[in-house]
C-alpha cells in the first residue's frame, strides 16, 4: 500500500492571507469572538510562530508576545470553500480520499502509478496547491495510515517527506511516543510511567506489560508503532457502508455549563444526520456519546432509540444521555455523537411512524437540508446555535469539527 497523507500549512492563517495579499509577509493570527469569550488564537502564520505565538494563546497573551499581531476574525464558509478546492486536486490522482480534518486527508495512490511513484505524486500535489490556489501542503508518504502522518509531520511547511518500510525505524522509532497518532497526553503519561519515552520503546516494549497498563488499546498502539496499521484509506463510497457515523470536538477550554454541551452536541447531531442523509443510510436505531474530561478520561455510553435520522432526535438522545450517565462531576474537554444500526431505508412501520410526528420533523429537516444546500449552510441555522457565533460557522461536514479544537497547528 502506498499511502499519502496531505497536511495544508497554517490553513486559517494562510487562506486570509490569500485573501488579503496585504498581509503578506506579516505576522497574522485567527481567533475567536473575544466578545463571546473566544478570544484565543485558532491558527497563526510562520511569521507570528517565530514571536512564541501558540494556538490557544488568548488574545492579549499573544499580542504581548508579539506587539505588530495581526488579528483575524474566524471565517470557516472561506476555508470549507478551499478545502474542498485542495481536495478536487487530490481527485486528479486516486479516488480513495479520507478527510482527516479540514485541512488533513489520506489519499491511498497504490494503483495510481500511471502517475508516477508515491513521492512524486505527492510532489505534483504540493505543486498543483501551490500554483493553482496559493496554499502550501506538506505531505508524508508511506506504506500505512499512521506511518505517512507522522512522515507529514517531520518537516514543515511546503514539503514532501518519505518513510518506508527499510528507514522507518531510523525515522519514525526515536520520536516521543506522544508524537504517535492516537496517542493522547494521559496515553503518553501512563506510557511515560513505564519508562516507555520513544515509539521505539514502545515497538520494542513487552506485550503484556502495555495490555496491563493501556488494555486492548496499548497492543493496537504498540502494533501501529511497529508499522503495523492495516487500516485501509476508506474513499467516498466506502465510508457509507460503514456500521457507523459520528463525529467529535475537542474544545479549547473547560465546558462547565449544560447549556453549551446541549448546543454541541446539536452541532454534532447535525453532522451526523447530514452524513447519514448523504450516505443514505435511513434511519438508525441506536445513539452513542462520548465525553472527554478536563483529565483526559474517557467516558462512553449508548441507548436504543427509536428509527430517526433527525438531528434533533439525536441530539436530545444525546444529551439525555450526558444528563443521566456522565456522572464524573468534572468540567469537559471533549464531545462526540455516533449513530449506528441503520436500517438502509427499509424499516418497520410502527405505531410513532403512523401518527405522522416524525413525518412531520423530517419534512422539515429536508426543507432545511435544501435550504442549505441552495444557499449555504450558515444561512439557516437553529435558534439554539446563535448562542455561539463559533457553533453558527462550524462544516457539520468536515471530517473533523474545527472551530473549536484546541490542538496545536505546528503547520
Amino acid at each position: 500500500m502506498v499511502v499519502l497523507h496531505s497536511d495544508l500549512n497554517n490553513f486559517y492563517a494562510t487562506v486570509e492571507r490569500k485573501l488579503y495579499p496585504e498581509f503578506a509577509g506579516k505576522p497574522i493570527a485567527v481567533c475567536g469572538d473575544k466578545a463571546m469569550r473566544h478570544g484565543i488564537v485558532l491558527a497563526k502564520s510562520e511569521e507570528a510562530k517565530k514571536f512564541g505565538v501558540r494556538t490557544g494563546d488568548v488574545i492579549w497573551e499573544a499580542k504581548r508576545k508579539c506587539p505588530g499581531l495581526i488579528i483575524r476574525p474566524v471565517r470557516f464558509a472561506e476555508y470549507t470553500r478551499y478545502s474542498r478546492e485542495v481536495r478536487e486536486i487530490y481527485g486528479r490522482f486516486t479516488d480513495k480520499i479520507e478527510p482527516f480534518g479540514i485541512d488533513e486527508c489520506w489519499l491511498d495512490v497504490t494503483h495510481s502509478r500511471t502517475f508516477g511513484t508515491g513521492e512524486e505524486i505527492a510532489e505534483k500535489i504540493r505543486r498543483a496547491v501551490k500554483e493553482e490556489l496559493g496554499l502550501t501542503v506538506s505531505v508524508g508518504v508511506s506504506f500505512n495510515k499512521v506511518f505517512a502522518k507522522l512522515a507529514s509531520d517531520l518537516k514543515k511547511p511546503d514539503a514532501v517527506t518519505v518513510v518506508g518500510q527499510e528507514d522507518f525505524r531510523q525515522k519514525i522509532w526515536p520520536l516521543p511516543v506522544s508524537d504517535l497518532l492516537y496517542a493522547g497526553k494521559a496515553t503518553a503519561a501512563k506510557l511515560r510511567e513505564l519508562g516507555i519515552q520513544t515509539i521505539g520503546q514502545l515497538a520494542a516494549a513487552d506485550a503484556r506489560l502495555i495490555s496491563s497498563a493501556l488494555g486492548k488499546w496499548g497492543e493496537t498502539l504498540a502494533a501501529y508503532a511497529r508499522g503495523e496499521d492495516t487500516s485501509p484509506v476508506r474513499g467516498e463510497e466506502e465510508r457509507e457502508t460503514l456500521k457507523s457515523v459520528g463525529n467529535s470536538l475537542t474544545h479549547y477550554e473547560d465546558i462547565t455549563d449544560r447549556g453549551e454541551v446541549k448546543r454541541l452536541l446539536y452541532v454534532l447531531s447535525e453532522s451526523v444526520a447530514a452524513r447519514m442523509r448523504d450516505a443514505g443510510l435511513g434511519k438508525a436505531n441506536t445513539v452513542h456519546l462520548w465525553v472527554r474530561d478536563r483529565d483526559m478520561g474517557d467516558h462512553t455510553c449508548q441507548k436504543k432509540v427509536r428509527p430517526t435520522a433527525l438531528c434533533g432526535e439525536i441530539a436530545e438522545a444525546a444529551y439525555a444521555l450526558f444528563c443521566e450517565r456522565y456522572t464524573a462531576g468534572k468540567p469537559v474537554r471533549g464531545l462526540g455523537v455516533t449513530a449506528s444500526g441503520f436500517d438502509l431505508g427499509v424499516e418497520q412501520l410502527t405505531f410513532a411512524s403512523l401518527s405522522g410526528d416524525y413525518e412531520k420533523r423530517a419534512r422539515a429537516e429536508e426543507a432545511v437540508a435544501k435550504i442549505r444546500e441552495k444557499h449555504g449552510y450558515t444561512k439557516l441555522q437553529r435558534g439554539i446555535m446563535y448562542e455561539d457565533p463559533l457553533a453558527v460557522q462550524m462544516d457539520i461536514r468536515g471530517g473533523r469539527l474545527s472551530g473549536l479544537k484546541g490542538r496545536d497547528e505546528n503547520k
